[in-house]
C-alpha cells in the first residue's frame, strides 16, 4: 500500500485530560471534532493529531479493493503515520484512526468538497439508502515502538429523506455538507434530512464505540481503564 507524505501536526485547540496513572495516552488520528466529542463523550479525551496522509494515493494504490477494504487501508495509513511520527512524544499509547465513505448504488463516496457536487450527491441519495462504512485502526505503541495494529469496519445503513429544492438550497449554502463524508451528518444540519439508521450511529458521526472497543480489547486494553471521567 503505498502512503503519501506523511506531515503530522497537532490540533491547536486539544487540551486532553491525563490518562490515568500507568495507562497508555489515547491519540485520536483525526481533525474531526465530531470524532473528538464522540469519545469525549463516552469518556476518553484524546490528544489529537493529525496526518498529512495523501488518501487519493493510499486508494489509487489499492486496485480492486473492495469499498471495506478501502476505508480500513485509510484508517490505517492515518494512524500509522501519526504513531511513527510521535512515537519520541507518546511512548505508551494508543492511536485510532478512522475514515469514512458513503457506499451507494454501487460508488463510493468520500467528501464532496464543492457544492455542486454536494448536490450531485443529495440528487441521488433523496429518498434511498446507503451505507456508510467507517474504517478503524487502533496501533498499540510500547516504549516507542508499534507493537501492532488491529483493524475492522463499521458499517450502518442510511435513510435518507428527501430535501426540498429550498432545504437543499439552505443545507448546501451552510457548508457542512462540503467537508464531510457522503455529504451529509446525523448529528449536525444534515440529522434533519435524514429518515433514520439501521446500525451503529456512532458509526454515522465517524466512530464507532462497540468496534473501538473490540479493538482496544485486541491490544489487551479494557475501555473502562482509559475513561478520564467518572
Amino acid at each position: 500500500m503505498g502512503v503519501g507524505a506523511a506531515v503530522v501536526t497537532r490540533a491547536a485547540d486539544t487540551s486532553p485530560t491525563e490518562p490515568p496513572s500507568g495507562l497508555p495516552t489515547v491519540v485520536l488520528a483525526s481533525a474531526s471534532p465530531a470524532r473528538r466529542a464522540v469519545l469525549q463523550a463516552a469518556g476518553i479525551d484524546p490528544v489529537v493529531l493529525v496526518s498529512g496522509v495523501d488518501e487519493d494515493a493510499v486508494a489509487s494504490g489499492l486496485g480492486d479493493a473492495t469499498p471495506h477494504e478501502v476505508v480500513v487501508a485509510l484508517a490505517t495509513a492515518k494512524a500509522q503515520a501519526v504513531a511513527a511520527e510521535f512515537v519520541d512524544h507518546y511512548p505508551d499509547a494508543v492511536v485510532i484512526g478512522c475514515d469514512s465513505m458513503l457506499h451507494l448504488e454501487g460508488a463510493l463516496l468520500g467528501k464532496p468538497h464543492t457544492p455542486e457536487e454536494a448536490r450531485r450527491r443529495w440528487t441521488a441519495m433523496a429518498g434511498r439508502t446507503g451505507d456508510l462504512l467507517t474504517g478503524h485502526a487502533v496501533v498499540r505503541v510500547i516504549d516507542g515502538a508499534s507493537a501492532g495494529t488491529v483493524a475492522g469496519v463499521c458499517g450502518t445503513a442510511v435513510r435518507f429523506g428527501t430535501p426540498t429544492p429550498a432545504e437543499l438550497d439552505a443545507y448546501i449554502s451552510t457548508g457542512e455538507p462540503l467537508a464531510v463524508a457522503g455529504a451529509f451528518t446525523i448529528d449536525g444540519l444534515g440529522g434533519w434530512f435524514v429518515d433514520g439508521v439501521d446500525g451503529d450511529p456512532s458509526s454515522v458521526v465517524g466512530i464507532s464505540l462497540p468496534l473501538t472497543r473490540r479493538l482496544l480489547a485486541d491490544h489487551g486494553l479494557a475501555v473502562t481503564d482509559l475513561w478520564t471521567r467518572p
